[in-house]
């Protein structure tokens, strides 16, 4: 009778045994997806380790806050070094992220791509910027079977938002979700576009700056990715266009002066250590923005252009310029071109959406504000 319940048991441990391995070989599968560069790319799911470079956000509305629960290693430079307002409220509801390892930026020569294959990902998520940076770290990293995807936002091209947005859905198998935001974007940026196109009128001259330093040095401007392509994507005229050797960097103060823009746009964000900068964010008030930006327009010879005296310049929040969200600052940009056009449409409100529906944070603070109310 032992002997008999003895091979029972092992019977049925062997027919358990075969059921999960056979469940499991339906449920495992190699997935090839088109990254943001259009890069074929295979990735074994589901997957159970990840490193994320960049997009933090991005990733969070994709794959939800759970998704977080697959990360092991992380650049943490560019959001808890650059934006710790903002990371500190994203780690106040997802636990793992105070521990989360550091595989190193490419900006300070730290990411480590011996960090990472050290983890052991099934994926690494890495900026467009990153990945062209740093050519043998990739190769490294590709050569010890680690598959890496290739996420762009900052280029401003739309094939590119959609393209990373389901790449991460695909990854993270949370398709359905990828595609509802994918969707929302695209329908939200040619809805802004369509407007714009029936607008028409006389183009604006546009000048936007990096308020990171304070008044006295000349930040940054762009042209041709982030702000530079959203301006004119919008039907503006872009005062860097022409005037940088690259596609960012600080514009002649006297040739700003020249170029009399009619609309200027300050971009500002909770960065550290920087007390002359333009405050946006979460913790941000109206009067706490408005006291940033005032020394801007108070800069000698500005009292004279055309934005400051009809009270056309701007603060706006820097990371709006390159985000799965950012068709809330093309509505807010757009609104300032084309006013009547955009008459109905309200960006915070948008904005308060979209945290509402696809991010674990509560929306708050101040993002989009002109100087005078």
């Amino acid at each position: 009778m032992k002997l008999q319940k003895s091979l029972r048991n092992t019977l049925r441990l062997c027919l358990l045994l075969i059921g999960a391995v056979f469940a499991f070989g339906a449920w495992a599968a190699t997935v090839e997806l088109t990254d943001a560069l259009g890069r074929k790319v295979k990735v074994n799911t589901p997957v159970q380790r990840v490193v994320i470079n960049f997009n933090y956000e991005e990733f969070t509305a994709v794959a939800g806050k759970d998704g977080w629960k697959k990360v092991v290693g992380m650049s943490r430079t560019p959001w808890e070094g650059w934006r710790p307002a903002i990371f500190s409220r994203y780690a106040a509801v997802i636990p793992n992220l105070h521990s989360m390892p550091d595989v190193g930026h490419s900006d300070e020569g730290t990411f480590s791509a011996e960090k990472i294959i050290a983890l052991k990902p099934d994926v690494l998520f890495i900026a467009e910027w990153t990945f062209n940076a740093l050519k043998t770290a990739r190769e490294q990293i590709e050569a010890a079977g680690i598959p890496i995807v290739v996420i762009d936002y900052n280029a401003q091209l739309l094939e590119r938002h959609l393209a990373s947005t389901r790449a991460m859905g695909k990854v993270m198998g949370t398709e359905a979700r990828a595609e509802e935001l994918a969707s929302l974007y695209e329908r939200e940026y040619k809805n802004v576009l369509t407007r714009v196109a029936k607008a028409g009128g006389a183009k604006k001259k546009v000048y936007v700056e990096l308020g990171q330093a304070g008044p006295e040095t000349v930040g940054n401007s762009y042209s041709g990715t982030m702000w530079g392509k959203l301006i004119t994507t919008l039907g503006a005229d872009n005062l860097a266009d022409g005037k940088l050797p690259g596609p960012w960097g600080p514009i002649n103060a006297e040739a700003v002066i020249a170029e009399n823009p009619e609309v200027i746009f300050i971009a500002g964000s909770s960065w550290v250590n920087k007390p002359k900068a333009v405050k946006t964010g979460y913790e941000a008030t109206p009067d706490i923005t408005r006291q940033s930006l005032t020394p801007y327009a108070q800069r000698a010879g500005w009292a004279s252009l055309k934005a400051v005296k009809s009270g056309e310049i701007h603060a706006i929040e820097h990371g709006l310029c390159r985000t799965l969200f950012d068709f809330v600052a093309m509505q807010y940009i757009a609104k300032r071109l084309y006013p009547d056009a955009f008459r109905d449409v309200d960006p915070e409100a948008s904005f308060r959406a979209y945290h509402e529906k696809y991010l674990p944070v509560a929306y708050s603070g101040v993002w989009m504000l002109p100087l005078k109310p």
